[in-house]
């Protein structure tokens, strides 16, 4: 009995080709080989399927019963063998019902998502886009274990990303905002002294409720009051109007909310980082062409995005 990883599959093509052609010389003309290399072949073939393959007849070579009858199947495997080495089909958003899942923040969701949607409904109107929370803990786990595309945020949030592929979409600086009324912070700065004797509104998805702030805070051996926790900014400005309390949050994000409630944005009375929005994805995907097509889209809406700002 023959066995299949000693089997050169390549003798099936030959086997294909010296049935059909029912000539050793059409058959190495076909498979663009000599005809000495295709009457090794089929020696080859003679001693592995311990059958003639071809044999002499008044009109020529003639297939033995047991090469006809392997034809259709060899054909067959050939047909399959083929769709699995071929290139996959051209990726076209138009008519693609692809699903993608990004985990993101609010955030992200304020200020890219309006220009994804908008390419999207017109480029892609079949594509399913799901934004779910961002991820907890270390993203290379999370990205193994769940069907994630792709994870966006700060690089400070992420930690470790050695196991993963990445790219910047765009940078961005922390600010403070507060109500427009001078009761809690008077005029358009804040000293640190003010800034740790006033209650805080803190956004996060850690579970041991800091931020990057309050990390910031931590290496000068200070610390913050947060007296309201939550996990997104969707009520925030409006918890700003009717409060003292101040919030710390990207500066793009400020000068959205400034725009919905009578706010004021002031510089953080620290010396923190410009931080860098990243994507992340898995490198299952580096090659995946419709994931290509995600992650050029992301890129191209934070370019309009910034394109766009006021100057």
């Amino acid at each position: 009995m023959t066995n299949l990883r000693s089997f050169d599959l390549n003798l099936l093509l030959a086997l294909k080709a010296l049935v059909e052609e029912r000539s050793v010389s059409r058959a190495a003309e076909k498979l663009c080989v000599s005809q000495p290399a295709m009457s090794h072949i089929l020696r080859r073939l003679r001693c592995k399927l311990d059958d003639p393959i071809l044999v002499k007849s008044h009109a020529g070579m003639e297939p033995t019963a047991r090469a006809l009858a392997l034809l259709e199947p060899t054909a067959a495997v050939l047909r399959e063998i083929e769709r699995i080495v071929e290139p996959p089909p051209a990726f076209d958003p138009a008519t693609s019902r692809r699903r993608f899942v990004i985990a993101t923040s609010d955030y992200v969701a304020v200020t890219l998502l309006p220009g994804i949607a908008e390419t999207m409904s017109r480029v892609a109107p079949d594509i399913e886009l799901h934004v779910r929370q961002p991820i907890a803990g270390a993203p290379h786990i999370a990205m193994e274990k769940e069907s994630i595309d792709l994870a966006i945020g700060y690089n400070a949030m992420f930690g470790s990303t050695a196991h993963l592929c990445s790219q910047q979409l765009m940078s961005e600086s922390i600010v403070c905002l507060t109500r427009r009324s001078d009761a809690a912070v008077p005029g358009n700065e804040i000293t640190l002294a003010r800034f740790l004797e006033c209650k805080h509104i803190l956004i996060t998805w850690r579970e041991a409720g800091t931020g990057l702030v309050d990390d910031c805070l931590a290496k000068q051996g200070l610390r913050r009051d947060a007296s309201l926790v939550l996990p997104n900014f969707l009520a925030a400005p409006w918890v700003l109007e009717k409060t003292d309390l101040l919030l710390c949050l990207p500066k793009r994000m400020a000068e959205r909310f400034v725009q919905l409630a009578p706010l004021k944005i002031l510089p953080v009375p620290l010396d923190l980082p410009q931080y860098e929005l990243m994507m992340l994805w898995h490198p299952r995907y580096e090659r995946d062409q419709a994931h290509k097509w995600l992650r050029d889209l992301l890129v191209d809406a934070s370019r309009i995005f910034l394109e766009r700002l006021p100057a």
